[in-house]
């Protein structure tokens, strides 16, 4: 199937039966949502979600993020993944917003990423979210599943695909296409063991083209490796029941 073919039922069918889809991260306004962002870095959304409710409720906002310690932030999010650096990099973004962006979360995703701890990744999921702004950030939910459908060719960085993914969709669907592709990376398309017994998106999936394919090699190469062992099986046996015959003539002689 060509890449384009793909493209084509991948809108098709996310825009038929998953026409609403939004990051899962509980925020209220552009200040919680970075900093929520910024969190969720190799860990998971529901990890983030049940930490920032008492982070917001002690730093409600970027003026009393800023003039908290890296200590105290560490406090709250000890339990997520790297609490060290994110306690730092969060209090130096909230000192970076006020400084240089009048504590304001700005749109522009380079001015983004000069905010401590913003990668690429976060800087395009604000951009997409708060502002609308055309952009796909790409995790690793996003890199497996695109690679996996075969919606990217031999991408090997986040950015590779990232640039791919726009080429070939339309730019109005570049935000939901995100998220498209995170839920399904979430719930089937998991990185151990993908759930294709109950994908609805296997009769356009070059992975699950690929597994069925190998399958198939393995079981006819397991049947001709049967039947090579039938066949001298056999051969052996007839083999053996000329030399008993030839030992009872011998005999009866």
């Amino acid at each position: 199937m060509l890449k384009q073919e793909r493209y084509r039922q991948f809108i098709e069918y996310f825009s038929a039966n998953q026409p609403i889809a939004e990051t899962e991260l509980r925020y209220t306004n552009p200040y919680e949502l970075l900093v929520a962002v910024s969190l969720s870095a190799q860990c998971t959304d529901k990890r983030i979600n049940q930490v920032t409710p008492a982070l917001f409720q002690r730093f409600p906002d970027v003026i009393s993020l800023a003039a908290a310690s890296v200590d105290e932030v560490f406090r709250y999010i000890r339990s997520v993944s790297y609490p060290n650096n994110k306690a730092k990099h969060l209090v130096g973004m909230a000192k970076m917003l006020i400084s240089n962006f009048n504590g304001e979360v700005p749109g522009d995703i380079d001015q983004l990423q000069k905010l401590p701890g913003v990668g690429r990744k976060t800087a395009n999921v604000i951009a997409s979210v708060i502002f609308d702004i055309p952009a796909i950030a790409v995790d690793t939910h996003v890199f497996r599943v695109a690679n996996r459908i075969g919606l990217t060719t031999n991408a090997k960085t986040p950015l590779a695909v990232e640039k791919q993914l726009m080429e070939n969709m339309p730019e109005e669907l570049f935000g939901i296409a995100h998220h498209w592709l995170i839920l399904h990376g979430r719930y089937i398309c998991i990185a151990r063991r993908p759930k294709c017994e109950v994908c609805p998106l296997t009769y356009f999936c070059r992975y699950f083209e690929k597994a069925n394919t190998e399958a198939a090699l393995l079981r006819a190469e397991k049947a001709r490796l049967k039947k090579a062992k039938d066949i001298k099986k056999s051969k052996l046996q007839k083999a053996m029941d000329r030399g008993l015959k030839k030992i009872s003539v011998d005999k009866k002689n």
